[in-house]
């Protein structure tokens, strides 16, 4: 599903924030990438993304090489990727109900359809009952169940996740990552950046390290303790 082959970023000021980075992600795999503040894990999703571009190397995301998608074609890739961020980015002025929707709406999905998948969703998380509210009325751990509500809409081939649990307890956090393990039981390729070690360890998933931008483990489920 993913293909880092030599691939480094370095932002313009000469900060170099990933530096040589050669990895794979199997189709249906969940896999954590963890590292210091700054060690690049950001970085590497924003390249998937196509929010930023790498300075060298190839990127290859299901059989597709990023350097050849322009920019025109970056919102139709975007559709095959659900986003998961710290910080929620929900439309604080919109329901519940209509933030998970946005990414049906912007794909052309029939109304109907768009109203079973949203409440489908809703319902994986645990919010069902609160599609008519606003963001705003709910807990921090709630509203981030709405970013993956929104983010798995679309049925995406790969979920990606930027320290998803950053602002949740100890419990939440573990229920948010068991959300996205369930994700990949039903065939998504999930990739959670996350520097939570006692929780990476306890999810029994394959760990891939960053320090200062350079790949310095890659540790397979089986070995981790």
């Amino acid at each position: 599903m993913i293909r880092f082959d030599q691939v480094s970023k370095r932002y313009e000021g000469g900060h170099e924030a990933l530096s040589q980075l050669s990895f794979e992600v199997a189709d249906g795999e969940m896999a954590f990438v963890t590292g210091h503040s700054g060690a690049g894990k950001s970085t590497l999703l924003k390249l998937i993304a196509l929010i930023e571009r790498p300075s060298h190397g190839q990127i290859v995301l299901d059989g597709q090489s990023l350097s050849k998608v322009r920019r025109g074609g970056i919102p139709r890739l975007r559709r095959g990727i659900g986003m998961v961020f710290q910080d929620h980015r929900l439309l604080m002025d919109r329901t519940v109900f209509a933030n998970v929707e946005l990414p049906l709406v912007i794909g052309a999905v029939a109304p109907a359809e768009r109203a079973r998948r949203v409440r489908a969703a809703l319902e994986k998380v645990g919010l069902l009952d609160y599609e008519r509210q606003l963001p705003a009325s709910l807990s921090a751990g709630e509203q981030q169940r709405v970013g993956i509500a929104r983010a798995i809409v679309a049925r995406p081939k790969l979920l990606i996740a930027d320290e998803p649990t950053g602002n949740l307890d100890p419990q939440l956090a573990v229920e948010i990552m068991g959300l996205f393990a369930e994700f990949q039981q039903l065939g998504t390729t999930v990739l959670v950046a996350s520097h939570d070690l006692p929780l990476i360890k306890r999810m029994k998933k394959r760990v891939v390290v960053l320090d200062h931008g350079r790949l310095v483990a890659d540790v397979a489920a089986s070995e981790v303790q």
